[in-house]
């Protein structure tokens, strides 16, 4: 199985963690909860799953279960690409 978490943690911290203190998040923290990603973001790490791994997020796709975490990018990822 491929590691999407890695580059995934890369264009997190770079994009949306600015300014942070050096706070870090887990693989299943919640990035909403954590306030890491907006509303704006998310349109922005779409388009980087997109772009990156040339998958299409659907707009019913567009869900925490899918996004919020890493872990659910990981498993959205992995379940998309095998389609």
């Amino acid at each position: 199985m491929q590691d999407y978490k890695a580059p995934l943690r890369q264009f997190i911290e770079e994009n949306f963690m600015m300014g942070s203190g050096g706070k870090t998040f887990t693989d299943s923290d919640s990035f909403m909860a954590k306030h890491i990603i907006d509303s704006t973001g998310f349109l922005e790490l779409v388009l980087f799953l997109e772009e990156t791994w040339g998958v299409t997020v659907e707009d019913d796709e567009m869900v925490p279960e899918n996004l919020d975490s890493l872990d659910h990018l990981q498993g959205y990822l992995t379940r998309k690409r095998a389609a």
